[in-house]
Order: structure tokens, then sequence, then C-alpha cells
């Protein structure tokens, strides 16, 4: 687990020492992993060039699962899903 945070956050760091992003959201398997977004970000503090970067480091709200949701999207206009409702508009 150290190895994957320390790689975690020297790769989060080049993301964010290049583009300085406002919010990195981590989708798939990898956002599962609790760890990430504590030790992760703090060892992504540790090699960016601003000690407390203003970047933050987000579960996707679909969950593991958005890739599936955006699939169905592609398939059907309107999708529920909890108190959501999931809209794709396609244009000719």
């Amino acid at each position: 687990m150290d190895r994957l945070i320390h790689f975690f956050g020297l790769a989060l760091s080049v993301v964010v020492n290049i583009l300085d992003p406002d919010v990195i959201v981590l989708g798939g398997g990898v956002g599962n992993v609790g760890e990430l977004y504590t030790a992760g970000y703090q060892k992504l503090c540790e090699y960016t060039f601003h000690d407390h970067p203003r970047v933050q480091v987000l579960k996707p709200s679909l969950g593991d699962s958005a890739g599936v949701f955006g699939a169905a999207a592609l398939a059907a206009p309107e999708i529920p899903f909890g108190g959501l409702m999931i809209t794709q508009n396609f244009r000719d």
C-alpha cells in the first residue's frame, strides 16, 4: 500500500503542478481505495510546488458504475438514478 500511495501522490502532483485543476475525481475501482483520499492526498501535497494545493480529490458521485450509466445514457434518453434524473440530449 505504501508503494501505491507514493506513486499516486507523485503522479497526481505532476498533473497538479502542470494543470492546476480545481478538482480531481478518482473513477473506476481506484475510487474505492479510501487511503488515496487521506494518505494519498498528503503525498500529493509533499510533491507539489505549493505546500497546500487548492485541488480537491473526490469520489465520483455515481461510484464505480459511472461507465455503466454512461453506456445506458447512449441507449436511453432518460435514466432515473436515486433522486437524480440523468438526461442525455443527442443532436442530429
